[in-house]
This record gives C-alpha cells, sequence and structure tokens, in this order.
C-alpha cells in the first residue's frame, strides 16, 4: 500500500526536529517515531527479538526485558557490532512504517541509518539550527558538559551534509518563526 505522500523529518541532535514534530502534530499530521517505534518493536517483534538473541546472545533479553546495558555494550564494542544490530533494526522499524497509518516519518539518523534506502520518500524535511544553540539544547536536556554535547554532535552526519540532501530546510535557530516554515512546506508539499 503506497502511502499518500511521503515524509521524512530529519536532523542532528538538539536541532529541535522532536519539538517541529509536535507542531506537526498540533495541526493533526500523524508523525511515526522511529526512536521509539524501535524501542518498542525490540520488545514486541519477535522476529527481531530473535534477530538480536543471534546477534548479542542470549543475555541481551532477562525474559521478555531487553537488557540494555547489554545491548549497549555490544554496540560499542565495535563499529560492526554496531553496523550488524542496525542491519537487523532498522529494516523492523521500516516495515512498520510501512504498515503505520502515518505518512511523515522523525528520523534522527534518517541518511546514516540507509532508511531513505528502504521506503521511497516524496520529500525530507531537514530541522537545523546554529551549533551554539544545539549545545545549549543537549546541554539543557541532557544534563551533559559541553564537551560530550560536541562529540555527540560530531558522531553524526554534519548538519551542512544533511541539509544539502534534503528537500526543505527549517531554521530553528530561535528567532526564525517555525509555524510560517511549517505552513510554507506543507503548503509545498500538499499543493
Amino acid at each position: 500500500m503506497k502511502k499518500q505522500v511521503c515524509v521524512a523529518i530529519t536532523g542532528g541532535i538538539g536541532s529541535g526536529k522532536s519539538y517541529v514534530c509536535q507542531l506537526l502534530r498540533k495541526r493533526g499530521i500523524k508523525v511515526y517515531d522511529c526512536d521509539a517505534a524501535a524501542k518498542r518493536l525490540m520488545h514486541s517483534d519477535e522476529a527481531l527479538c530473535q534477530e538480536l538473541r543471534k546477534l548479542v546472545g542470549n543475555e541481551v533479553f532477562q525474559g521478555p526485558e531487553l537488557q540494555k546495558r547489554v545491548l549497549a555494550k555490544f554496540i560499542l564494542a565495535s563499529e560492526a557490532n554496531k553496523q550488524s544490530v542496525n542491519d537487523v533494526v532498522h529494516p523492523a522499524v521500516a516495515r512498520d512504517f510501512i504498515r503505520s497509518d502515518c505518512d511523515w516519518l522523525e528520523s534522527a539518523i534518517f541518511f546514516e541509518s540507509g532508511f531513505y534506502k528502504r521506503v521511497n520518500f516524496d520529500y525530507v524535511v531537514c530541522v537545523s539550527a546554529p551549533i551554539e544553540e544545539r549545545v545549549g539544547r543537549i546541554m539543557r536536556r541532557d544534563g551533559l558538559s559541553r564537551r560530550e554535547s560536541l562529540e555527540w554532535i560530531r558522531r553524526q552526519m554534519p548538519q551542512e551534509e544533511v541539509i544539502r540532501r534534503s528537500d526543505f530546510n527549517i531554521v530553528n535557530d530561535g528567532r526564525q518563526d517555525l509555524e510560517i516554515q511549517i505552513e510554507q512546506i506543507i503548503h509545498k508539499i500538499y499543493q
């Protein structure tokens, strides 16, 4: 079943994409949250749970409960481990999104995860913000130091590259009106 219009919203940590998605939801747009879905599926999708057991070992679950520390230790052990977990989680999330009644999807790592290869999106919207704004948001939200916040930002695709690969860019700098930018993009998408 092809969705009416398929739109991805992405942007680096601290850019404010979750806030933009809240504004979209207030407009009646259903936005699929990839992070929340991945967490849910790692508890409920039996095929995915089996794949994680094969990959990480049976200790990744204690009964029905995912052992986040065990999974995190496995992921952080090597880039290959991280990629192998992504290779089983991201396809499960893509399948779940396709089955959902959402036309919009929120993913922080839309390009890095290869999600754009799994689902045919009509548009990609980037939410961007100045680096200092992002650092401040991360520090306040997650209680991290400036150095730790910058490290999280550096681990992701550079913001300029995400903007370049996107169809639209919402600038969330605290000065430009988000509602006006969202309205303009919605108009262009659904005209």
